[in-house]
Formats: structure tokens, sequence, C-alpha cells
């Protein structure tokens, strides 16, 4: 049996969010994706209006349950997960992380802790904050929280890149090992945007041009192309770079296209190759 990253995610049947935007550029990437879907909607709910359901509790553990029984957590590199739908579908993972761990010791677990942005705060369910903040990122290895998230989770300001910084300590010091902070805008670097990784080893940024679009999905992609580079590079700046540029290169095609979906498919050569590679920066 292949090994694999077993995706735990929403799944949109129209435009490319959670598991419709991280399984292709796994995939275009080499690795083989076991999607598991938490929401099975219509399309994002960034367009005011859907239809589908959210998973319940007991058919999410039935997959899982029937992806275990093929002996695939064994085989697991990586569980990865993102917007959860309700709470309890958190629990799951919980469950399923464990498992994972017990059959195949050094599996990573990779979360986006998907619970809002500046422009609409909190959007998810009540009890969904609480349950990323207390159990499920101090379970992670490596989470992926936007400026907004990252300012949460470790209840503090993050209005520059020191308060960005300080910030990602104070949640890697609650348990995940690197944390990689998206949509850093600040005041002092207008037209810019960063990314900030952090580990015990140190602070990483890589800035590229701010383009002006709202799209969703970017977050979930970018979590799917870090965790890739990741397992081919086993290293933080580098995994970084080619994550951010590979998605500087979707974004410009989306905004060049004048789309409101990631244009994935139409620029999946960027995902393995990016264009420009931008500099990376080591902090201190």
């Amino acid at each position: 049996m292949p090994e694999a990253i077993l995706s735990i995610q929403s799944h949109v049947a129209y435009g490319h969010v959670g598991n419709s935007a991280a399984v292709f550029p796994l995939q275009r990437l080499g690795f083989e994706v076991w999607p598991v879907n938490t929401v099975l909607f219509s399309n994002h709910t960034g367009y005011g209006r859907w239809r589908g359901p959210i998973v319940p509790l007991a058919d999410l553990e039935a997959v899982l349950e029937g992806v275990a029984e093929r002996g695939a957590f064994a085989h697991t590199r990586a569980v990865l997960t993102g917007y959860l739908g309700a709470a309890e579908l958190g629990e799951a993972v919980l469950r399923t992380v464990g498992r994972v761990r017990e059959a195949r010791p050094g599996a990573l677990f990779v979360c986006d802790p998907v619970m809002g942005d500046d422009d609409r705060g909190i959007y998810v369910r009540p009890g969904i904050p609480e349950l990323f903040r207390e159990r499920i990122v101090p379970a992670a290895d490596i989470i992926t929280p936007n400026r907004f998230e990252l300012a949460y989770l470790a209840g503090r300001e993050v209005r520059s890149l020191a308060e960005a910084r300080a910030a990602a300590e104070a949640v890697r010091r609650a348990g995940p090992g690197l944390v990689v902070a998206t949509s850093l805008v600040f005041a002092d670097q207008p037209g810019r945007l960063a990314v900030l990784a952090h580990s015990v080893d140190g602070s990483w940024t890589v800035t590229t041009p701010h383009l002006d679009l709202a799209i969703n999905g970017t977050g979930d992609a970018f979590t799917a192309l870090l965790l890739g580079w990741w397992l081919r590079t086993g290293s933080v700046p580098e995994a970084l770079q080619r994550a951010v540029s590979a998605m500087y290169a979707l974004v410009a095609a989306t905004h060049a296209a004048g789309a409101r979906e990631l244009r994935l498919v139409q620029t999946q050569a960027a995902f393995e190759a990016p264009p420009e590679l931008f500099p990376v920066e080591r902090l201190g």
C-alpha cells in the first residue's frame, strides 16, 4: 500500500475550498491523498447562499473507520485538517490523529485552524474556536493560522512583524513545533503581504506583492502546498519559499483572469516549479 496524506476537510462541488482546494495540489506534487469530507456543500459560504449538509458525526466516523479497516493508518504520512463545520467533528479528528500516531509513529498532524478573518471576524459555529485553541492546536505539529487566527490563538495583538513573531512563539509553546502565519499585512509595509514561519530553530519570512482581491480557499491551498514541500524537503525555509511562491503564482493567475474561484487546474505547473521564487529572509 502506498503512503498517503489523510485530509479531513470540507468539500464543495462548485469551486475550490477545503479538500476541493487541497487535494489536487498535493497530488500534483506527487502525493497520494485520502480525502474525508466534513461538509458536502454546493459551493463555499462566501457566496452567501449554499446547499448541502454538514456530515453527521456518525457518518464521518464510519468513513474514517472504513479507511482504518483497510490498514491505511499505518501508511499515513500526515493528517491534514481545515474547516470542521461542527465542534464534535473536531473531536473525531483528534481521535483519528491519536489512532494514526499509534499505527504510524512520526506521522504529522497539520492543522489549518479555520475560524475567521479580519473582514468577518469569527465565522464558524460556537465551540469551534475554543476547541482549536485548547485542544487541536496543542496536539498539532504544524499550524497555518492567518493573522486574525494567530492573534486569537495567542491572545494578543498582531499589528507588526515583531508582534507576529511573539504571538507565534506563544502559540508554539502551547504545542505545535511549527507555526506558519499567513495574510500578514502591516502598515509599515504597504502593498506587501508577508508569511512568517516560526519554529524552535528560528523564524523566516517570505514577502510578496499584495494583490487586491477577495477569494476563498487560499488558506486551504497554501497549507497543502506547505505540507507537500515540507514532506519533500524537510526544510522550513525551503518549504516556506516554495509554497509562498507557488501560492503567489496561483493568486496572480486568478486575479489576472478576474475569477472568483482559484485557477487551480490552469496554474498547476507552478505548484512544482513556481515561475518566480521570492527570497526567504531569516529573522534575528
